[in-house]
């Protein structure tokens, strides 16, 4: 998509959700992935937008992301912009289409994006239904968002990334676990394009540099993000351990199951977290490592 392109499409997007009747800009925006889309049913006063009402915005194919934009009240009376799903690049979107979603929370106004996905766990000592806090990431899809003519108006042509997911994000998301009583550990993920899960080759190699966990989505939403000087903070869910680790094949009805299955956990961790960022609200941005 050509930068003018690019950028009047995210214009009428925002546009046609500002001009909704009672529309509150949002603090905290959220992206949710598969199997963990019903966080947004605990939003008051919710107002759901199809991703097919929504001008512009790409729609996912997968099962399990509802495809909404949901804004709403999240807890501490935080506003909240939260999409339930998002597109892959392995449903055949280019770069630009994957992130739309993510560039356009941060043109709605939030001031930080938590992002959540389903993942493949590779230590041996997780559990289907672990949480896992991202704390770097490592870029196997063969893709960044930001190939091709930089768009100045969104973000400078070589972003930093030495800290993509901001320690500020993730030390709230510590204490929203605390506090909830959840069980969070921390890690690397590491985005493969998919849609094939990895071989057990692909995962040892994975391993040996260092992920702790893998999936097919995040990484380009985090680098979009991050060029626009949003700060940001990811958790997966770990619904299964990798190829090779158990002998059983690996299907996506399990991933969502899993994902179910966490919900409770996964809801106290998430709400806790909102409510923590909507607090810090704009001393997020700006501080060093975090605003861009």
């Amino acid at each position: 998509m050509e930068t003018l392109d690019l950028l009047r499409a995210l214009d009428q997007a925002r546009d046609f959700i500002v001009k909704q009747p009672g529309f509150v800009a949002p603090k905290v925006g959220v992206v949710l992935g598969s199997g963990l889309g019903a966080w947004a049913d605990s939003l008051k006063n919710a107002k759901p937008f199809p991703y097919a009402d929504i001008p512009n915005m790409p729609r996912s194919a997968v099962v399990g992301h509802a495809g909404n934009l949901v804004l709403g009240e999240g807890p501490g009376g935080v506003a909240v912009a939260c999409l339930q799903g998002r597109v892959h690049a392995y449903e055949g979107h280019e770069p630009s289409k994957v992130v739309f979603g993510a560039r356009l929370l941060a043109r709605l106004g939030c001031h930080a994006v938590l992002l959540t996905n389903a993942a493949g766990g590779l230590r041996r000592s997780f559990s289907p239904g672990d949480l896992m806090l991202i704390s770097d990431h490592l870029n196997l899809m063969g893709r960044n968002p930001l190939v091709g003519p930089n768009i100045d108006e969104l973000g400078p042509r070589f972003p930093d990334m030495t800290e993509a997911y901001s320690h500020a994000v993730r030390q709230l998301a510590k204490a929203a676990a605390r506090a909830a009583n959840v069980e969070l550990t921390e890690g690397i993920y590491a985005g493969l394009l998919g849609p094939t899960y990895e071989t057990p080759a692909e995962i040892e190699m994975c391993r040996r540099l260092g992920a702790d966990a893998v999936g097919m989505s995040t990484v380009p939403e985090v680098i979009a993000l991050r060029h626009m000087g949003v700060p940001v903070g990811a958790v997966s869910c770990i619904t299964n351990l990798a190829a090779g680790m158990t002998g059983h094949k690996l299907d996506h009805s399990e991933v969502e199951h899993t994902a179910r299955a966490a919900r409770d956990r996964f809801v106290a961790l998430l709400s806790g977290w909102v409510e923590g960022v909507g607090r810090a609200g704009e001393s997020l941005v700006g501080q060093k490592g975090l605003g861009g």
